[in-house]
């Protein structure tokens, strides 16, 4: 077990929120926005735990997990042969730590098949460990399968990296029906956090049509954070480094910073309605996924 969890289990007090970094689309920069966001985070001194879910193993590598750290990682997690805390190992940032991921967990689609609560599998992972952190962060797969539904209904909330491409509302209108669909059948807690623009270049008009056109349709959902392409950023998963160890000056590192920083204020909004609808009358019943606001 990590050191560093066990000095800091008795602080606890509220149990941890959940977010999957979600989008069926790959390379959005949804693996490089999990590594960051949850090295801000630690940062800002809460206590972050990151799940790969990524077969590829992005966010393994990206955090400089050596080989000889994976041996416990995400698909024995979910097949049901080690715990969480079992998997997890520290990171470079401090007060970070990671379940890994290797290329095995490309087979846990199939073997989830028979497995009972396959869908549920994460969330009674997660629920063992929500008291030690103050965020738990899951890499999400670039589709809507198994994984990525385990993601789901483990998760309180959803942030949706967008690249600023012609294609982008299209896709973001898939992924929010596979969110109501969730949210309707197996998660009703499950909202969307926000959406992120990212390998945002204000050179291009073509990003600036397109945030105006995920801005219209989406309104308060869309982060005033944009994550703008930047050659440090593509740089520091080679060094094993997020890109605020590798370089916290530069245009990427202080993106990450801002967008930390707003959604720290959404969940601060967040704990003060839950706290309001607590007191008052009870909802009557579901409600679409809607923004953290």
């Amino acid at each position: 077990m990590p050191q560093n969890l066990e000095e800091k289990e008795p602080e606890a007090v509220k149990p941890a929120r959940v977010l999957a970094i979600a989008n069926q689309k790959g390379g959005v920069g949804k693996t490089t926005t999990a590594i960051n966001l949850a090295t801000a985070l630690a940062a800002c001194e809460k206590r972050v735990l990151l799940i790969d879910l990524d077969p590829q193993g992005n966010a393994t590598t990206g955090l400089g997990v050596s080989p000889e750290g994976r041996a416990r990682n995400s698909y024995h997690v979910l097949i049901g042969e080690a715990s969480l805390v079992e998997a997890m190992v520290e990171t470079v940032v401090p007060g970070m730590l990671v379940v890994p991921s290797d290329v095995n967990l490309s087979g846990a689609e199939l073997e989830l098949i028979d497995m009972p609560r396959r869908e549920h599998r994460l969330a009674l992972n997660i629920a063992a460990v929500r008291q030690r952190f103050d965020y738990i962060l899951i890499d999400c797969p670039p589709a809507l399968g198994l994984l990525t539904l385990n993601a789901l209904v483990a998760a309180d909330a959803v942030l949706v990296p967008l690249q600023a491409e012609f294609y982008a509302l299209e896709g973001l209108s898939h992924l929010i029906r596979t969110i109501e669909r969730v949210k309707r059948h197996l998660n009703p807690k499950l909202e969307i956090h926000g959406i992120v623009l990212t390998m945002f270049d204000r050179r291009n008009n073509l990003c600036d049509m397109v945030a105006r056109d995920v801005r219209a349709h989406m309104g308060a959902a869309v982060y005033e954070t944009v994550i703008p392409r930047n050659v440090r950023v593509s740089e520091a998963p080679s060094h094993g480094k997020p890109v605020l160890l590798y370089d916290m000056h530069c245009a990427g590192s202080q993106a990450y910073i801002r967008l930390a920083r707003e959604v720290l204020q959404r969940e601060q909004a967040h704990s003060a309605a839950s706290e309001l609808q607590s007191s008052g009358p009870q909802s009557s019943g579901p409600v679409s996924p809607t923004p953290v606001s």
